[in-house]
């Protein structure tokens, strides 16, 4: 596993891990959501580590790349993600991405097609115009502990144990300088008032490589129904009893369905 400090201006942060009886062919990329980062899809790459290398990333304006150059929305992620893709040589990926950082896969996926081997999007962001835009306006200005738990509770299915320490690391990073006025930033660049932008789903289905979204029913920033009646070429898996971070929640499953999407390349 490494986990490198690479030029912002070149190379979004990113943690890399393999193992020896990883195959050589096209890596996964993780793209996280608003207010995370790489450390988040920690069990995921342990998971994948057998079978895939796996590169998951620092969004800008989240972890080590809080002092990234140029912070937004989805679209300025993906920019950024394309561009660390092309300084890292890398001419063809999985991509992978949670809500917000979904919407970036999805974005980065209609502007490079041929660089995309799968697309596997969790809870992803754009899908329909709701959203919960109270928790996230409140998440982004949040820095105290107990607060910080009490939101947190709500990205997770109802029986979800929220471990303490997630409330605890995630309060400590907001004391960042910066750090609440960043997301604060962002999120506005997400949301329309009380809706969320949205992106060109027709076009998404209709990209050449395999796609999957995966949603929990107890999605409480992203309402499942946005996973309904989604076009027949993206295949769709939902989790009873899962809130917005399937990652977290059924990390095992989610690894299987994203190996099982990476399994032609």
């Amino acid at each position: 596993m490494t986990d490198l400090r690479p030029n912002p201006k070149t190379i979004l942060p990113f943690r890399e891990q393999a193992s020896q009886q990883a195959d050589s062919g096209a890596p996964v990329v993780l793209l996280h959501g608003f207010g995370g980062d790489h450390q988040g899809f920690t069990h995921i790459q342990t998971a994948l580590s057998a079978k895939k290398r796996s590169l998951a990333f620092d969004l800008p304006g989240h972890g080590k790349a809080l002092d990234w150059p140029v912070v937004g929305n989805a679209g300025v992620a993906a920019k950024a993600a394309l561009q660390s893709l092309e300084a890292l040589q890398l001419e063809r990926i999985h991509l992978v991405g949670h809500s917000m950082g979904g919407a970036a896969a999805a974005v980065a996926a209609l502007q490079q097609p041929e660089r995309i081997a799968s697309l596997t999007l969790l809870a992803p962001g754009g899908f329909g115009p709701e959203i919960n835009h109270k928790l996230l306006r409140r998440y982004a200005s949040v820095s105290d502990a107990d607060l910080m738990e009490i939101l947190l509770e709500q990205f997770f299915g109802w029986e979800f144990r929220l471990p303490k320490f997630l409330a605890k690391t995630a309060a400590e990073e907001r004391l960042r300088p910066g750090a609440n006025a960043t997301l604060e930033a962002i999120v506005e660049e997400l949301l329309d008032g009380s809706v969320q932008k949205t992106l060109p789903v027709n076009d998404i289905a209709n990209l050449p490589m395999p796609i999957k979204v995966i949603w929990g029913t107890q999605d409480r920033v992203l309402p499942t129904r946005q996973a309904h009646k989604l076009p027949g070429t993206i295949a769709t898996h939902v989790f009873d009893r899962v809130g917005h971070m399937p990652h977290l929640e059924v990390p095992n499953e989610v690894a299987r369905l994203i190996l099982q999407n990476a399994a032609t390349e």
